[in-house]
């Protein structure tokens, strides 16, 4: 009985180590991970919390060494003269009508683009696609500038929209891929025995099971086409111009003030930043959802 008690008292000690070291291994997986996080995350946070102590100090402040990081008396003159001293009002309305343009016609010609491409198992095309969303948009920028200026319609919001579709297009192509993939086959071909046609089974079966990569993708590209800066500081005109390309404008060789341009930095990224924060959850279950392939 004794070498019965004792080696049940030796198990139950492994058995106790063992519980203890998977703890320690879990808590200290955590621990790295979170510095991990604060690591990786930590320029961009310190960056976003200086544009916005920039945006609410006034010069003296802005100017002051050692610097200062958080304002004594926040102060909102920085925004009324970017709104007094240039048409911010007239640059807003000019990047809703070029991003949310070229958005909504890169969702109706790219849904059923993806469809088809995953669908016919179109491996080349979904290449094709990838390669137009990683080539530099520079590469596109002199051909469409001369296009544009021989068809009359360079400095016009037209012209923004059409070229804003190299942004827009790919990316919604892209994310539909994935996620027109992921529909298992059988759907569709009990829609098409039921009588309907290629097109009635795409819009009756398959559009209602992508809304959430629809909504991913038309998300993904308007941020990426509000925040470009490079057609629009080419092609724009002085009453077309965008916000990312407002605030370049802004600056002069005489004196930068940090304020004014700080307080235009953070309209620009305003609205970018609060609808990936408000839709994070439905981005991120959209891309999951459009990368897991039925069997």
């Amino acid at each position: 009985m004794d070498g019965v008690t004792t080696t049940a008292a030796s198990r139950a000690r492994i058995a106790g180590s063992s519980r203890l070291e998977a703890r320690t291994r879990r808590f200290l997986g955590r621990v790295l991970l979170g510095f991990s996080v604060v690591v990786i995350l930590s320029p961009a946070v310190f960056v976003l919390f200086w544009m916005l102590s920039l945006a609410f100090k006034n010069e003296l402040d802005n100017t002051a060494y050692p610097p200062v990081f958080i304002p004594t008396a926040p102060t909102l003159a920085n925004f009324q003269t970017v709104f007094k001293n240039s048409p911010f009002f007239q640059y807003t309305i000019n990047s809703v009508i070029v991003s949310g343009s070229a958005t909504i016609i890169a969702i109706l010609a790219g849904v059923p683009a993806g469809y088809g491409i995953a669908k016919a198992k179109a491996t080349g095309l979904a290449v094709l696609v990838m390669i137009a969303r990683m080539t530099p948009g520079l590469s596109f920028l002199l051909p469409l500038f001369m296009l544009f200026r021989f068809i009359g319609i360079n400095g016009s919001l037209l012209s923004l929209v059409i070229t804003h579709m190299v942004i827009t297009l790919p990316v919604v192509v892209w994310v539909m891929i994935g996620f027109y993939e992921d529909i298992h086959p059988e759907l569709e071909e009990a829609a098409l025995i039921d009588g309907c046609n290629v097109w009635q089974a795409f819009l009756k079966v398959a559009m209602p099971l992508s809304k959430p990569g629809i909504a991913v993708s038309g998300i993904l590209a308007f941020i990426f086409s509000w925040n470009n800066f490079l057609f629009g500081a080419v092609l724009a005109g002085k009453a077309t111009r965008t916000l990312p390309v407002a605030v370049y404008n802004s600056l002069t060789f005489e004196q930068i003030s940090w304020g004014p341009l700080a307080a235009s930095a953070l309209i620009v990224t305003l609205p970018a930043l609060l609808l990936t924060i408000f839709f994070q959850r439905h981005i991120v279950t959209g891309l999951a959802a459009g990368g897991i392939k039925g069997g």
